[in-house]
């Protein structure tokens, strides 16, 4: 009975442990210092504690290896999913229309997407495309996406995380 109190604990604790270092990463990469060094304080001090109880113990089962790794990956998994939700971001995706689609802009913007349009030409130099830009907020990439296979279902699309938005329209929706 203790050794599966043990392991639980492990490895509740490691997905804690790893959903911090997970959130901690990406507070980071979107360049706030001071929250990733407090969420690195906390993962490190659960971290340092569990480990220790885990390697201070008599059990010599291999459940306690176990729970160890499995707590890891399920924060792995965890931490990626608490991150999606959490953390707000944007996406600039670009859009290369497999022709030029004055109506997919017009729908585009209808449904409340800000679209700058580029005019293009493509490999072969005779198919004149063009080249949407719009920028929005990450959880609505999925509907635009949609939405734009529906409208042109050869649309080439490349999405990109943007750190920083500044001036232009940026829509409410």
């Amino acid at each position: 009975m203790e050794l599966l109190f043990l392991c639980m604990k492990i490895f509740f604790v490691r997905i804690i442990d790893v959903s911090l270092g997970t959130c901690r990463t990406i507070v980071t990469v979107k360049g706030n210092k001071l929250l990733a060094s407090i969420i690195g304080f906390v993962e490190v001090f659960v971290w340092f504690i569990i480990v220790r109880e885990a390697l201070n113990t008599d059990e010599t089962s291999i459940f306690v290896a176990l729970s160890y790794a499995g707590g890891y990956a399920t924060g792995t998994y965890i931490g990626g999913w608490l991150s999606a939700i959490v953390i707000k971001g944007n996406f600039g995706v670009q859009v290369i229309t497999s022709s030029k689609n004055d109506a997919m802009v017009d729908i585009l913007r209808q449904n409340g997407y800000a679209v700058s349009v580029i005019n293009v030409e493509g490999q072969d130099k005779k198919n004149e495309k063009y080249m949407l830009f719009i920028e929005i907020d990450k959880n609505k990439f999925k509907k635009l996406k949609k939405l734009i296979k529906t409208l042109d279902e050869k649309a080439f699309i490349v999405v990109n995380e943007t750190r920083e938005v500044e001036n232009g329209y940026f829509p409410a929706n």
